[in-house]
């Protein structure tokens, strides 16, 4: 499923044909479609619409250029339509410097008169931002203070530093099918430094058509192409861009996505294997602390899978790179059950790889690197920071202030036998990249720089 969370269906480019338009979307595989309101007329159009069409949300506000229109009995009216289970979202307001069809004082008060509207009604902004990201960016700081704005910016158009700003805020970003065309290399620069966890996809429709349609009109079916283009941009698969995005939209909107709990999940040519949600480190940093969700899969589990679990799903797992014990928490925990499903993979010809804390010797009272030989192709251990001191702080492992050096030999021991073994590390506030590096090459393994708060 894709969902398009921001169209304009009530225009009357759409007059001829929007029913067809509806019936494309539908086809390609679009779930919702939020129609986003320019104004108060607009508003009564995109509900209206919401209303003839199961698959449409809507949203309730006033473009920047109208801002002047913003009065006391219109900001009334607004939430008697919100009362209504089909608005999901206040928008689109915010700031137009562009224009200016509205004064600069206008549209100020205006948005911050919206602002307002959407804490009272706990629904979330879409935001406009054209030519005023420092402008957005203050009267969001200053309505907000330190709380995270609930919201999106949408058909980001800023620099890196208006990015760097709103995923600060707390903000989703939503690009168009414009990161498509041929001059927007510097926008898809930007689009690659965006978490997929904070991604939204849009269409903006009738405006901004792909590249190939150029001057035709937009609509929601032609979201493949920026699926596309995203799936390029970052690594990930198209499958993922689409779960991620949705995943995202779901929660921020409020949409009815259902989303099962996975054992078995794929990120990009990988299938990932969940088995356990225990750990033995209590991490600051762990995506745990926050969500329950890696790259739209939902890895809270109800209860450890069997064996016999595990072996059910995998199904077509010839069709991945490899298969990745990996999951909600630390798998060597489980390593009988390592062993047992490594074996029935190996036997069918297909790569693995653990990807561990580096616990496992003292998890099972013995060195167990031996055992994995020939089960595992590949060990990723996720040393995290760059010193033992810093690890003892900020992972806080239950086996006390001498597991950093257990898990170093952990890893001299995966290397002696025989298995392909990297560290990987955190780019942490304060983090010495550098000298991780230097440890990773004094041990014998490769390394890998992680991003913080890129999970998966």
């Amino acid at each position: 499923m894709l969902i398009d969370t921001h169209c304009h269906l009530d225009f009357k480019d759409f007059d001829a044909d929007r029913g067809e338009v509806v019936a494309r979307a539908r086809k390609a595989g679009v779930g919702y479609i939020i129609n986003v309101a320019s104004s108060i007329e607009g508003t009564a159009r995109s509900l209206a619409l919401s209303k003839e069409y199961g698959i449409i949300y809507s949203s309730i506000g006033i473009h920047p250029h109208e801002a002047k229109t913003a009065t006391d009995s219109v900001i009334a009216s607004f939430e008697n339509l919100a009362e209504s289970e089909k608005i999901v979202a206040v928008g689109e307001v915010g700031l137009d410097y562009y224009r200016n069809l509205s004064t600069k004082d206008e549209q100020a008060a205006a948005f911050k008169r919206f602002i307002k509207l959407s804490r009272k009604l706990k629904l979330p902004l879409i935001i406009h931002s054209r030519d005023a990201g420092s402008e957005t960016a203050a009267i969001l700081k200053s309505e907000f203070g330190q709380s995270a704005v609930k919201g999106v910016m949408h058909c980001f158009s800023g620099d890196s530093a208006l990015l760097k700003e709103c995923l600060g805020l707390g903000l989703f970003i939503s690009f168009t099918c414009n990161l498509t065309f041929k001059n927007a290399k510097g926008l898809r620069a930007l689009a690659k430094e965006v978490p997929a966890e904070r991604l939204l996809l849009e269409t903006d429709a009738p405006f901004l058509a792909p590249e190939g349609l150029r001057g035709k009109r937009n609509e929601p079916a032609h979201l493949a192409y920026l699926v596309r283009e995203l799936a390029a941009i970052t690594g990930l698969s198209e499958n993922d861009i689409g779960r991620i995005t949705t995943h995202n939209a779901a929660e921020l909107f409020g949409l009815p996505v259902e989303g099962g709990r996975s054992v078995a999940y794929p990120i990009r040519g990988s299938l990932y294997l969940n088995i356990t949600n225990r750990c033995t480190d209590s991490c600051e940093f762990c995506v745990r602390n926050f969500t329950d969700f890696v790259k739209g899969h939902n890895l809270k589990l109800k209860s450890e899978p069997t064996i016999e679990d595990i072996l059910a799903e995998l199904k077509g797992a010839e069709g991945y790179s490899e298969v990745v014990f990996c999951g909600y928490g630390e798998p060597t925990l489980r390593l009988d059950v390592i062993k047992a499903v490594a074996k029935e993979i190996k036997k069918r010809g297909i790569k693995t790889r653990l990807v561990t804390n580096g616990h496992g010797d003292l998890i099972n009272k013995r060195p167990i690197a031996l055992e994995l030989k020939g089960l595992i192709d590949k060990v990723s251990i996720s040393l995290h920071v760059d010193s033992k001191d810093k690890y003892n702080k900020i992972c806080k492992p239950i086996f006390g202030p001498d597991t950093y050096d257990a898990v170093l030999k952990f890893t001299k021991d995966c290397l002696a036998n025989g298995m392909d073994t990297e560290v990987t590390c955190l780019d942490l506030p304060g983090a010495d990249m550098a000298r991780a590096r230097a440890a990773a090459k004094g041990l014998g393994a490769s390394f890998r720089e992680r991003k913080y708060g890129w999970a998966g």
